[in-house]
């Protein structure tokens, strides 16, 4: 494992997802998913989202698009959070989700939409 990019990665997975999400998943680290958590912050976090080439806005969008087609509604609640704190406007985000509803299917749309709202509800303290 590079330490270095490692310990990039927490950084960045924190500033993105919050720190209280990141300490909640690595509190439950075991010897069985220690690997696999040091490989998400190395390569994921680290590697590709720690590159400059892109802006985290732009990662964020791409990974709200990504996460909505696969139909992964736990990565897709914690990534909406993550673009918002990136700068991604509601109004991208809609727009990101009619994409999806597209070249995506409506099922992962339909989804999706209703994640997003009720996670602007929980921000907006309407929960």
């Amino acid at each position: 494992m590079d330490k270095k990019m490692h310990d990039k990665g927490l950084e960045v997975r924190k500033a993105v997802l919050g720190e209280a999400y990141v300490n909640n998943a690595l509190k439950n680290v075991d010897d069985f998913n220690r690997p696999f958590q040091e490989m998400l912050n190395e390569y994921c976090w680290g590697a590709v989202w720690g590159r400059e080439e892109l802006p985290r806005k732009t990662r964020s969008m791409l990974n709200i698009a990504m996460i909505a087609i696969l139909n992964r509604q736990h990565e897709f609640r914690a990534h909406l959070k993550g673009a918002l704190t990136n700068g991604v406007s509601r109004e991208e985000i809609r727009e990101i989700l009619m994409q999806v509803a597209i070249y995506g299917g409506m099922p992962a749309a339909v989804d999706s939409f209703r994640i997003a709202r009720e996670v602007f509800a929980e921000i907006d303290g309407k929960a």
